[in-house]
């Protein structure tokens, strides 16, 4: 995807294909904010909504870097070795450490290849955001699946795949600790933030992504 326009149309054919905004958000790796504004500026969304705006190609819009990743993504042994990188960003934390939790759904292939390297259970935890289309999101809940390892009390390891504004990572420290568990460390491909940590738990990515403007 190389501008706006493709991103448009990217989100016109997720909605029709029944994705919900927040699924949209985190298939694109922009906002949910830029996903409404998406979906609006497409025609797939009769309503417009009210969002912090730039100057973009084609009008204004919510202001949002989009990560594209998919070289990495679609290549098994590309993905070995940024998996393997990952791991060693966080295996100075906790040499007990036996879960990896992976933020669906982008999260959870990732966390997959970096519980093998570090030896530890998998889990997963489908955030808010994937329910999300119009209702207010905080009245949602995410959850963890059932066919992967539980919490139990553990501690764990937090993956993904980008940080945008970090409300997810956040939702899913949070729920993490509801359930009993302590996490060390979250670890992410690209961070759009530059956050050291999250509710004082250490963050470390493979890049971070600044916009770095000025006033006109």
């Amino acid at each position: 995807m190389k501008n706006v326009d493709d991103l448009i149309e990217s989100a016109a054919e997720l909605a029709d294909r029944g994705l919900s905004k927040g699924e949209i958000a985190d298939e694109l790796n922009v906002s949910r904010e830029t996903a409404s504004w998406l979906v609006e500026r497409s025609g797939a969304s009769p309503q417009p909504t009210s969002q912090p705006s730039q100057t973009v190609e084609g009008g204004t819009g919510p202001q949002d870097i989009h990560v594209d990743w998919s070289a990495i993504g679609r290549d098994s042994k590309r993905m070995g070795f940024v998996a393997s990188a990952m791991a060693n960003l966080l295996a100075k934390h906790g040499e007990d450490v036996d879960l990896t939790i992976g933020i669906e759904k982008a999260g959870a292939p990732i966390a997959t290849l970096i519980a093998s390297e570090l030896e530890t259970d998998l889990g997963t935890y489908t955030p808010a955001k994937h329910q999300w289309d119009d209702d207010d999101i905080e009245e949602l809940g995410g959850t963890f699946s059932r066919n992967f390892a539980g919490i139990r009390d553990r501690e764990c390891y937090i993956v993904d795949d980008t940080i945008t504004s970090g409300t997810t990572m956040r939702e899913t420290v949070e729920a993490i600790r509801t359930e009993g568990g302590e996490p060390l460390a979250c670890v992410v491909l690209a961070d759009k933030q530059g956050l050291e940590e999250i509710d004082g738990v250490p963050v470390y990515s493979l890049l971070q992504v600044i916009s770095v403007g000025q006033d006109e």
